[in-house]
């Protein structure tokens, strides 16, 4: 690796550092909405029901940026490739872009459920 590459690398492992913050926010959203959930069933509290979807929607808002930065990594990675490069890193790197545009997917799935299931029939959870 080349100086620029390192430089370009210790760019990313800051941003991911960030990014485990965020994580540490959702896990934290994630178990306070457990708790909003458990008082609707127990209570039939439905404004703990609205909150609980609320806090879904933008936990599944905010894991959507995370996953599209991934994604928009991933994409880099590729175009970066260059034809001397190894047949297991070339493999490897469309491996990760087709992961991160699996998880992209999936996330935006999860939105949209969070979005239209009005009667919370559907348990989701940070994955």
């Amino acid at each position: 690796m080349n100086y620029s590459e390192i430089e370009n690398k210790l760019k990313q492992i800051t941003i991911e550092d960030y990014i485990w913050i965020i994580y540490i926010g959702i896990i934290i959203l994630s178990w306070y909405s457990n708790a909003l959930e458990r008082k609707y069933y127990i209570f039939n509290d439905t404004k703990s029901k609205e909150q609980y979807r609320q806090i879904l929607i933008l936990i599944f808002s905010i894991l959507i940026v995370v996953y599209l930065y991934f994604l928009k990594s991933s994409i880099d990675d590729i175009k970066s490739l260059k034809k001397t490069d190894s047949k297991e890193k070339q493999e490897l790197t469309y491996l990760s872009f087709l992961g991160s545009l699996l998880i992209t997917i999936s996330g935006i799935i999860y939105l949209y459920i969070a979005i239209e299931d009005n009667n919370i029939n559907v348990e989701l959870a940070f994955n």
